[in-house]
């Protein structure tokens, strides 16, 4: 099932605060009529997808709607019509948000400003409200529930367990687990079959991802659902797979730099060169993820240049 709604602005992608890589494949997506993509998982659950924004997670029921993420500041109202489409409501009762980027907390205004309650970490708000981007400035983007370690809701037959998992992608980060369905959102501590987004400079660290996505992988079992934050519906196969490939991604980075190397000797040692082909992307590119682990492993706050 799909729903399909023009973006009014490309300018907004490219204001928001969003890694510029992400923008500009948004700016790409509107310029070929971007739509929602559903996936019905069972039990009133379902994952949305635009391929330009985090994947989204709907719990619809009696109770109301839950929404894990809400996209980019100007994309609104394409969800609600999927939302609308699905739930029959255009505003979810609840919004959880996985961390603070704008392509998951960008509709946040939007969906409040029509009588959604915005749930997030503690971090989440905090970064919200000290950021300078114009997309932020609205005090409607500002989650009005807010958590430390744990939260979980009860609605429409499902535990909904949300975990908050340190400093890996950012400092905010939260799992959102649907206990009866077995179906577990993963936020950007997954990008599935990519190199990942790991920000440096928003309190996220390699090892702290490795960890989080580690403690993803015990919470799972066999035929458990993940849904990445960006990436297709993934196994726990998977998720396996990324974490091998991060851990060793990142050994051997370290390894070198242990050795004396700098960066542009990295560079041209090519640690990553096997991976290229399985892992590479428009965003996060083999060059920017070798920068990333040395970035890391030296202490910079910052993820590439």
């Amino acid at each position: 099932m799909s729903f399909r709604l023009a973006i009014t602005s490309v300018a907004a992608l490219l204001t928001a605060g969003i890694p510029a890589g992400l923008a500009t494949g948004a700016a790409q997506a509107q310029q070929e009529a971007p739509e929602v993509t559903s996936t019905d998982l069972g039990d009133g659950l379902y994952m949305l997808s635009t391929g330009m924004a985090g994947n989204l997670a709907l719990l619809t029921g009696e109770d109301g709607a839950v929404m894990v993420d809400d996209q980019l500041p100007n994309t609104g109202a394409l969800i609600e019509g999927a939302v609308v489409e699905i739930a029959g409501e255009s505003a979810p009762r609840f919004i959880v948000n996985t961390h603070w980027h704008g392509d998951h907390t960008g509709g946040n205004a939007h969906f409040a400003e029509q009588g959604s309650t915005i749930a997030a970490h503690h971090n989440i708000r905090r970064r919200l409200d000290e950021a300078d981007q114009e997309w932020a400035q609205n005090p409607a983007i500002l989650p009005i529930i807010t958590f430390g370690q744990d939260l979980t809701f009860h609605m429409n037959g499902q535990t909904v367990e949300v975990v908050h998992v340190p400093n890996a992608h950012t400092d905010g980060d939260a799992f959102v687990y649907f206990r009866e369905a077995d179906v577990l959102h993963m936020g950007d501590v997954m990008f599935s079959g990519l190199f990942p987004y790991i920000d440096l400079s928003a309190g996220g660290s390699v090892d702290g991802y490795i960890a989080a996505m580690e403690q993803a992988l015990a919470m799972v079992g066999d035929d458990t659902r993940i849904i990445p934050g960006h990436g297709p519906l993934s196994t726990p196969a998977e998720l396996e797979a990324s974490i091998a490939m991060v851990r060793e991604a990142s050994f051997r980075v370290r390894t070198l730099v242990e050795g004396g190397a700098d960066l542009e000797a990295l560079r041209e040692a090519e640690p990553l060169a096997d991976l290229h082909d399985d892992w590479n992307w428009g965003f996060i590119t083999t060059d920017r993820f070798v920068q990333t682990l040395y970035n890391d492993a030296v202490g910079n706050a910052y993820s590439y240049e």
